[in-house]
């Protein structure tokens, strides 16, 4: 029998938006790895605006800000080391309140999307985005969050 390989979370602080956000976003992580079977160490950097924009510049060569950004680990990381996942605070704030969804929840479900795409995810078809969906929605409900795509009413 395969030995169980633990799931950690390495949180990187930065913007105070996220301030008692830690431990939700750790559980939606390990809720993540818990449901897709793997374990190994993902580190979560919890920025802002300006500090996801340079990385979205530098990385993707794209201006501004994203609400989120996964880094799959590099030919030179640690075994078991999964990525690297920022969230950008004030966007997220920003596009919870114009969705009508609480903020918590909203990170939750970017954190989540952003370890599937570690996971080799993505949602370029719409097949794919349909399962990537799924898996986000399952994932989310294990932790009493509501679907992520219904409209606010």
């Amino acid at each position: 029998m395969a030995e169980e390989v633990p799931f950690e979370v390495d949180i990187l602080g930065g913007s105070p938006l996220w301030k008692g956000q830690e431990e939700a976003l750790a559980k939606a992580l390990s809720a993540a790895a818990t449901a897709q079977g793997v374990g190994g160490t993902v580190s979560l950097l919890l920025g802002d605006d300006e500090t996801i924009a340079g990385l979205n510049k530098e990385f993707r060569g794209k201006d501004g800000p994203t609400n989120v950004l996964s880094f799959p680990p590099g030919e030179q990381s640690e075994p078991g080391f999964l990525g690297d996942i920022a969230l950008a605070a004030e966007t997220i704030v920003r596009e919870a309140e114009s969705q009508g969804k609480r903020f918590e929840n909203h990170a939750a479900h970017l954190v989540v999307h952003g370890f599937l795409h570690l996971l080799g995810f993505d949602h370029m078809n719409e097949a794919d985005a349909e399962a990537m969906e799924a898996r986000e929605r399952a994932i989310l409900a294990s932790i009493g969050i509501e679907d992520p795509y219904l409209e606010a009413g």
